[in-house]
């Protein structure tokens, strides 16, 4: 086994692509892990050259790329340019593995499209992968051990993103997985309901190996285990690092960990509000989500100098038309820092998904209008036309300049962040109107058995 891999490892963009560099503005673009920790994996007895693209931040041109063997991921709104890419290089002779979220969901589906597939954490998987590929053995399907050893972690190899446009490369993650079962997200489904942690010690040393100040948690949901996050918050605050990360509403009844938060130099949080009702988040399997507590949460937070991009979701069974307005009236009195808007999505592999399957409510299953920004089922008490234009005015509505002056005088908090990314969101979400399904569909759709130049398939907008 003396011989080196040349490999490529490529992240594909959404459909959603307003800019020649990315789906968001800078202000809003932070460093993934997914590629970066693959490159950290490969066994260095079989490096030969490897290259990272990333399609949020660089255009990448298929036909110059020469590899042994191409990596690729996606969430499912991207999954169709990845089965794109990887039946260009097929035809190239070049071995495709295909991973990531809507792989794990889809394995039997990628495993159509790639000459193999790993489903869930690559962790020790993809080393395997690359010696078999070597040996002559490579599988179809890789499928991760009963139990991951979560110190076998590396470093990410963050120097390949050191030439792209992120507003910051240092991203990480301690803990993995969720104990909520809520029925629209995919993280339970991809980490089979687990709730795994990184050893404290590990987290600290990869923050203090770090350069620059500011760090950001990709966490889905790292506050649940109480003990274990107070204990990781007070053991990174001598780093003096300024971090941003996940949350859940429950934080709301601890103030040890709140006040740990802050302590930590945590400045910033994301917190999945989802809907204004109880019925809507029982509906979702999200009950925890206290409604009477919302503002008193928000309040806690901004008296710590914490601001909030709060997500809020929209077209639950229990949502009528009047649901965009509850919300805007909700953001403006609680004056959340960044309000972001989704349509419910029903994400293959998901109990929602084949729920609303069973009862025949799926009106699409191009995988390209997945991207939580465009209705592809039909809502229960309201047309698709209006949760789409609901939507679509709620993101209009929101960061209008007076929406936006309200929101952050309100709070003053992180003031030097919050208004470059209001402003960002105010880029982006003008978008909106410009992607319709209809358009989206005829022209970000790709044949994925005859595009020979994925190249020349740019978007003219």
């Amino acid at each position: 086994m003396n011989r080196k891999l040349n490999i490529a490892l490529i992240s594909p963009r959404t459909g959603m692509y307003r800019f020649g560099t990315g789906v968001f503005p800078l202000t809003l673009r932070y460093a993934p892990l997914n590629m970066v920790t693959l490159a950290a994996l490969i066994p260095q007895e079989l490096r030969g050259e490897v290259t990272v693209y990333d399609e949020s931040v660089q255009r990448v041109d298929p036909t110059k790329i020469k590899a042994d063997i191409v990596g690729l991921t996606g969430i499912t709104g991207v999954s169709l340019r990845s089965y794109a890419f990887s039946e260009y290089f097929r035809r190239q002779g070049i071995t495709t593995v295909m991973g990531g979220p809507h792989a794990t969901l889809m394995p039997e589906e990628a495993g159509r499209h790639a000459d193999a597939v790993v489903i869930g954490h690559a962790y020790e998987t993809w080393p395997r992968l690359l010696r078999d590929y070597l040996d002559g053995k490579l599988q179809k399907f890789y499928y991760p051990p009963e139990k991951i050893d979560w110190s076998l972690i590396p470093d990410p190899q963050r120097d390949f993103f050191s030439d792209k446009r992120f507003i910051t490369t240092n991203s990480t993650q301690a803990v993995f997985g969720c104990p909520h079962q809520c029925e629209f997200c995919v993280t339970p489904i991809i980490c089979k309901g687990n709730y795994e942690r990184r050893p404290i010690s590990d987290v600290v040393g990869e923050l203090s190996r770090m350069k620059g100040r500011y760090v950001t948690f990709l966490d889905p949901s790292p506050v649940e285990n109480v003990e274990y996050s107070i204990a990781l918050f007070k053991a990174i605050a001598p780093l003096k690092k300024r971090w941003g990360g996940l949350a859940t509403t429950r934080i709301v009844d601890n103030p040890e960990l709140l006040d740990a938060m802050e302590a930590s130099g945590c400045f910033g949080l994301l917190i999945g509000f989802e809907s204004l009702t109880d019925s809507g988040n029982t509906t979702i399997g999200k009950g925890f989500n206290d409604i009477r507590k919302y503002r008193r949460l928000m309040q806690e937070l901004h008296a710590r100098n914490i601001s909030v991009m709060g997500c809020f979701v929209h077209g639950l069974d229990s949502d009528g038309p009047d649901c965009f307005k509850h919300t805007l009236d909700f953001i403006h009195e609680a004056n959340v820092d960044l309000p972001r808007f989704t349509v419910c999505t029903p994400f293959p592999g998901t109990p929602f998904f084949n729920r609303l399957k069973s009862e025949g409510r799926i009106l699409t299953e191009n995988w390209t209008l997945y991207d939580a920004q465009h209705v592809v089922f039909q809502p229960k008490l309201m047309t698709t036309e209006e949760l789409q234009e609901g939507h679509i005015r709620c993101w209009e509505s929101a960061y209008r300049i007076s929406s936006i002056f309200k929101r952050l005088n309100g709070s003053r908090t992180f003031l030097e962040y919050t208004i470059l990314a209001n402003l960002g969101y105010r880029f982006y979400c003008h978008g909106h109107r410009r992607f319709p399904p209809k358009r989206m569909a005829r022209d970000w759709q790709l044949d994925v058995t005859t595009a020979a130049d994925i190249a020349s398939i740019q978007p003219a907008y």
